[in-house]
């Protein structure tokens, strides 16, 4: 895993009383050129208590649902639960911290949940959340040069002033959550005011829940975005630069298509890392939506460790335990 690049820089001071001592990590951008001054707004109200919020678990079935009789709906089918999460406890026993993991197969309607209730930070993974938002706004083709390119960067690249330009524009944190309401994300908050060098949009607090509606948003036709864009944002998603292509995609085979976006943070009190991964995987016939987020780690290359073994362990079980062998029948 080329990783190394993601440890060049390391914010440690912190300006936002909301930032819960956590620190967005920089990939080296395209071009210094395009790094932005900061603007640093006024900080926002406290969040909600971090980490943990024990809340109720509704289904929402994706637009590939199965279909009841009467044309209903069917409901989706949680698979695997109990066996599926002893072996992740398993796993991740060596590891501490905190996981949360989730995937659904939107065409069959089966998911799975683990920890599906925990609010874990978001990191970069916001991201994606910042350009549906704008694209709410502005078709794409609409959009300036300077825009699209920030997009592009921001996506492909996690270029974080891209980011914070991309999130002035669509209004920062009242712009942000309005957008999320749209997509059905009601478990993510985002802080307001300035943490670090960036906005505290990467210090937002989501679920893995949260994390599948938008990928299923940006996969499927009940979404306010229009087709287009859907495309447009899942078609940055997997054109990510290969030093970032690490997370969700070790559970895909050799063939499958992987549009993701990864994220990581350095809490700046005691130096553990947040590092999230979220995505959808197409192929053989399938399209599955996959979000891992992760907390306490003592080093970003053990959250991406973390990630990736329980996303390999979620793809084989919902390939029936033959892993990409049975893509191939």
């Amino acid at each position: 895993m080329a990783v190394a690049a993601a440890l060049l820089f390391i914010a440690q001071a912190t300006a936002c009383s909301t930032c819960q001592g956590l620190t967005p990590v920089s990939m080296p951008t395209p071009s210094p050129s395009r790094q932005a001054a900061p603007v640093v707004p006024a900080s926002g109200a406290a969040p909600p208590a971090p980490f943990l919020a024990v809340v109720p678990a509704p289904v929402f079935p994706g637009a590939g649902a199965p279909r009841a009789s009467g044309g209903v709906a069917a409901r989706p089918r949680r698979i695997f639960s109990k066996e599926l999460s002893r072996s992740l406890d398993v796993f991740l026993a060596g590891y501490g911290g905190r996981t949360a993991a989730s995937v659904s197969d939107l065409g069959t309607g089966r998911r799975y949940h683990y920890h599906h209730t925990l609010q874990l930070p978001s990191a970069n993974t916001s991201k994606v959340s910042i350009l549906t938002a704008l694209l709410l706004g502005t078709r794409w083709h609409e959009l300036g040069e300077q825009a699209r390119s920030d997009a592009s960067d921001m996506i492909r690249f996690s270029d974080n002033e891209a980011a914070d330009r991309l999130y002035e524009r669509i209004g920062m944190r009242p712009g942000l959550a309005s957008a999320n309401r749209r997509f059905g994300l009601r478990r993510t908050y985002t802080p307001g005011g300035w943490c670090a060098a960036q906005y505290c949009w990467g210090v937002a607090q989501t679920t893995v829940e949260d994390q599948i509606r938008l990928v299923k948003a940006l996969a499927t036709g009940r979404s306010p975005l229009a087709a287009p864009e859907r495309r447009k944002v899942l078609g940055l998603m997997e054109k990510v630069t290969p030093e970032q292509k690490w997370g969700i995609s070790a559970g895909a085979c050799e063939s499958d298509q992987v549009s993701l976006k990864n994220g990581w943070l350095r809490h700046a009190a005691n130096g553990r890392w947040a590092v999230a991964s979220a995505g959808l995987i197409r192929g053989h016939g399938h399209d599955y939506a996959v979000a891992v987020l992760t907390e306490d780690s003592p080093s970003m290359e053990t959250g991406i460790a973390r990630i990736e073994g329980v996303t390999k362990r979620l793809m084989d079980a919902f390939r029936g335990g033959r892993g990409c062998e049975a893509t191939a029948n």
